[in-house]
């Protein structure tokens, strides 16, 4: 074979062409390395979509642990229940109320009064449980207004 010049040309072949050299991926080098990457994207992307549900259910499990347990601790503390989720931030048991997760919005929660004849001052009922204001599904199959 003939020495290679600069430009990639090779010198004059014993046949008497000239011959290139080609640099690069063939079409089909590419096609292959696309399909494996979409095959790649296509199963993490419900993995990760699925992690970010799962955090978000976490969180709405720890906002709703703490709001009851402080419902409770201002409902002992006052000697009745709390009117409003803003009464909890006015005594100071909450610096501001959480954001459900699910629904997006601080002023979602659902809030559930207590019956008149259990409360503890019964003349005005309160806040007696707060459950999320989403109508959707958790990954195992309840409503988040369940929880």
């Amino acid at each position: 074979m003939g020495r290679l010049m600069p430009s990639g040309i090779s010198a004059a072949a014993p046949s008497g062409r000239l011959t290139r050299r080609r640099v690069g991926f063939t079409l089909i080098e590419l096609l292959i390395v696309m399909a494996i990457v979409s095959i790649i994207v296509s199963i993490a992307v419900p993995l990760y979509q699925k992690s970010i549900i799962r955090a978000k259910e976490s969180v709405l499990r720890n906002n709703l642990f703490t709001l009851r347990t402080l419902i409770d601790e201002y409902t002992y503390d006052k000697q009745k229940a709390p009117q409003t989720l803003q009464d909890l931030v006015e005594a100071g048991y909450l610096r501001q109320i959480p954001v459900d997760p699910i629904a997006g919005s601080s002023t979602a929660w659902k809030i559930i009064m207590e019956d008149a004849m259990t409360s503890a001052s019964q003349s005005e009922p309160g806040i007696f449980d707060v459950r999320s204001g989403s109508d959707k599904k958790s990954l195992e199959g309840t409503s988040y207004s369940e929880w």
